[in-house]
């Protein structure tokens, strides 16, 4: 049985039920935590996702998201002209900056091949990856998109149209990661490891 509320906090519910990963029981607790907050830390909260929503916007280079043109990543002269990392989404870049090995361009696909969600070549905005690639001296491209099956599809397309370039195409290296069980691992994962298995030394 549907628990009923008050009509504001149904509605309240519903909108953060429209978060991508965000189910009916998280949407009752974090509208709840809302209802919790004194009235200016609600204000505070409505007011930083209007301002987000104003002045973030999408890199017209990189097409990360930013509130300066162009983005950081595509200004800073100490980053690297040579390497360009192409990724899903935006968020993405935080995880390969955390591991601090990483100093070159990014570029953000803002999407992947889906085919059984509509999602075709045609939809993955690829134009202005070709022309900076076209234009810039990248000596390589690292496919990073994720993997899954959506990202696999994506990384094989990407090397198919940008094969006919004089750059070097790099896919990240993917397997099992420490700690985990064989009997946990899906079929791409155990297919990567495999695929990017080592010879065992003494």
């Amino acid at each position: 049985m549907t628990q009923e509320y008050a009509e504001p906090l149904n509605i309240l519910i519903e909108e953060l039920k429209k978060i991508p990963g965000i189910g009916a029981k998280t949407a009752q607790r974090i509208a709840f935590y809302i209802l919790g907050l004194h009235q200016r830390e609600a204000e505070d909260l409505a007011e930083a996702i209007k301002e987000a929503k104003k002045k973030v916007f999408y890199c017209s280079i990189c097409n990360n998201i930013t509130h300066v043109e162009p983005c950081h990543y595509c200004t800073n002269s100490e980053r690297s002209n040579e390497i360009l990392c192409v990724v899903e989404e935006p968020f993405n870049i935080a995880s390969i900056e955390k591991t601090g090995i990483y100093s070159g361009r990014y570029h953000v696909l803002l999407g992947s091949l889906s085919p059984l969600e509509g999602r075709g070549p045609e939809e993955l905005k690829t134009e202005k990856l070709i022309k900076r690639i076209e234009k810039d001296n990248f000596k390589e491209v690292i496919i990073a998109t994720n993997p899954t099956v959506e990202g696999e599809a994506t990384a094989l397309y990407l090397a198919k149209i940008l094969k006919r370039f004089k750059v070097k195409l790099t896919r990240l290296a993917m397997g099992l990661p420490v700690g985990s069980d064989l009997d946990y691992a899906d079929q791409v994962t155990i297919k990567k490891a495999l695929e990017g298995r080592t010879e065992l030394k003494e």
